[in-house]
């Protein structure tokens, strides 16, 4: 016997989906993904993403916390780090930085800087600085010769005496 109770939108879109998955393998969704991708990119310039990308981090803020953000970027970096060599980072350091220097003046440089050094100070003592101070000067060591160094101190010699 027929059931004569009308089902919702909701509950409808539901069953429809449930059958539909049991139907269907990754691949398929994967593939029909990749052209609704697709043609979603041919009909829509950069300042649509911009708007639902900004839309949809508004929405996401909304519903998460600090250690939301925290363990999905810890994730992030991880899956990044076993796909990317040393190449790739230095390649994204240096065009970040490109554009960084493309959209700030001095100023915003000495600004970060100086927050920068205060948050480092607040969170470290003598011997943090002695420690990197001591690493520093051997990695720097190791990677220059003795000319290095004679050269270096002949360029200081003759700057503090034009001074």
């Amino acid at each position: 016997m027929a059931d004569n109770k009308k089902m919702s939108n909701e509950q409808a879109g539901k069953q429809g989906g449930e059958a539909t998955a049991a139907n269907h393998s990754k691949e398929f969704y994967q593939e029909i993904g990749q052209k609704g991708g697709e043609a979603t990119a041919e009909n829509h310039d950069k300042e649509f993403y911009q708007e639902i990308g900004q839309k949809g981090g508004e929405a996401t803020a909304e519903n998460h916390d600090k250690e939301f953000y925290q363990e999905i970027g810890q994730k992030g970096g991880e899956a990044t780090a076993e796909n990317h060599d040393k190449e790739f980072y230095q390649e994204i350091g240096r065009k970040g930085g490109k554009a960084t220097a493309e959209n700030h003046d001095k100023e915003f440089y000495q600004e970060i800087g100086q927050k920068g050094g205060e948050a480092t100070a607040e969170n470290h003592d003598k011997e943090f600085y002695q420690e990197i101070g001591q690493k520093g000067g051997e990695a720097t060591a190791k990677n220059h010769g003795k000319e290095f160094y004679q050269e270096n101190g002949q360029k200081g010699g003759r700057n503090n005496n034009n001074s």
